[in-house]
């Protein structure tokens, strides 16, 4: 197995919350599909996004500064160009991974994860992942 299936596999295990910026309120979008598959699947889902206040029936937060009891997992449906920002905020919010979607790849957003110390994938698609590994709910809550 190589490092991005062995981190993709570990954080899907670790982390029963997911703390997603840039979910969709469009059903047709991926931003939207995947994380409610993931909500299916046992994972509960925490929206970050600035133009809403509910989706897939939980409520929607600005920033993830603004998510309470902080985050663990962050998953990133945004542009690469926004990416580095969100890394930066990741940290601060005191995140253990940061996870970038299918498409999504940014060398800096690597570098201030990494140096941080979180777990960091990029241009992986969650729902594939957790396919490809079989797992149907978290095993542990991190």
């Amino acid at each position: 197995m190589d490092r991005a299936s062995e981190l993709t596999k570990q954080m899907l295990e670790d982390f029963d919350t997911i703390t997603v910026v840039g979910l969709s309120v469009d059903p047709m979008k991926s931003a939207h599909s995947v994380p409610a598959a993931m909500k299916a699947y046992g994972w509960r889902v925490i929206p970050v996004n600035p133009h809403a206040d509910e989706i897939l029936g939980e409520q929607v937060y600005r920033r993830l500064a603004d998510v309470p009891g902080g985050v663990g997992f962050v998953n990133v449906f945004r542009p690469a160009a926004d990416c580095p920002d969100i890394a930066r905020q990741a940290v601060a919010a005191g995140a253990k991974a940061l996870w970038l979607q299918l498409g999504i790849v940014s060398a800096e957003a690597r570098e201030i994860a990494e140096s941080a110390g979180l777990l960091y994938v990029e241009d992986r698609c969650l729902a594939v992942e957790r396919a490809r590994h079989a797992i149907r709910r978290p095993l542990s809550a991190a």
